[in-house]
């Protein structure tokens, strides 16, 4: 896991752009890798080769893909210049503050193997 990563499983997520207003939906259809118990990939270091869209975060990309990345991301927070949430793992101290402040995807997910890419809409990522 990224340093400043705080392990939601967000940024794994499925996302819908409406072409008409740009407006990005979030899903509940996570990666095929995305492991629903743990909030992790699971095979992180062979992703890309994988899943060929799966994006990688660098300070160089941060940039392009900071509007893909969920509000609450610690990476598109800092980018733009906002503080940590009181539940992030860094401000707290506790690597488990995301899934207990029920920030994260765990349980909340369906794979996208199991979903066809015309039903996505049908699973929006509500709070």
């Amino acid at each position: 896991m990224e340093a400043l990563c705080d392990g939601c499983g967000k940024c794994c997520l499925n996302k819908l752009e409406d072409i008409d207003t740009g407006e990005l939906i979030f899903t509940r259809v996570a990666c095929r890798l995305f492991d629903d118990s743990t909030c992790k990939c699971s095979n992180y270091t062979q992703r890309k080769s994988i899943v060929p869209e799966c994006v990688v975060l660098t300070p160089d990309t941060l940039d392009d893909i900071a509007y893909w990345m969920p509000q609450t991301c610690a990476y598109r927070l800092l980018h733009e210049g906002s503080p940590l949430p009181d539940w992030h793992p860094l401000v707290t101290g506790d690597p488990d503050s995301t899934h207990k402040a029920q920030i994260s995807m765990r349980g909340r997910t369906v794979s996208e193997t199991a979903i066809d890419v015309e039903d996505w809409e049908d699973y929006p990522l509500t709070p």
